[in-house]
């Protein structure tokens, strides 16, 4: 539900109220997930809607910052293009009636760390105008990797899973 308010900020050139907004965005996806775990208070739902929501946040602050320049445009067409893919995956294996069990790597999971730690930090120095050399740069780099090898286990899995469809 923070994802309009963060762009219409970074849009604005509200850079403090993005990054305000992006750390309480953060803030409460771990609370939720704390919680969720601690008193097992998952379910089905949750599971589908937490990594949704995570990803609307991305590719919404990677795709605002990269459409003002704050960001270098391949970064944004990576990101985003690795989410495209995954989801169109998703929707082929449910029109092939061979729904694939989504369950993130450990890769995957450091991409999205790498993601968020990239998209504070372009966020921080925008809002408090510091230069965030060489640790962009580094992170970048990170985002790069986790992205291309993510994409790439991804893509084994789901061929893999998709290759014992059997013809009618």
């Amino acid at each position: 539900m923070l994802v309009p308010i963060i762009v219409w900020a970074i849009v604005s050139s509200q850079m403090e109220v993005a990054f305000a907004v992006f750390l309480i965005a953060g803030i409460s996806d771990a609370v939720d997930g704390f919680l969720a775990k601690r008193f097992n208070m998952t379910s089905e739902l949750g599971a589908l809607l937490d990594p949704l929501a995570d990803k609307a946040l991305l590719v919404s602050i990677y795709l605002s910052l990269g459409i003002w320049g704050d960001i270098p445009r391949w970064i944004v067409i990576l990101v985003v293009s690795r989410d495209i893919m995954i989801v169109t995956a998703v929707i082929v294996s449910w029109l092939f009636d061979k729904p694939v069990e989504m369950r993130p790597s450990k890769v995957s999971k450091l991409n999205t760390v790498a993601q968020v730690g990239y998209a504070a930090l372009v966020l921080a120095a925008l809002a408090f105008g510091f230069k965030p050399a060489p640790y962009d740069i580094i992170l970048m780099v990170l985002v790069t990797v986790f992205t291309l090898s993510s994409v790439s286990l991804y893509l084994v899995e789901w061929l893999r899973h998709m290759s014992t469809i059997e013809a009618k």
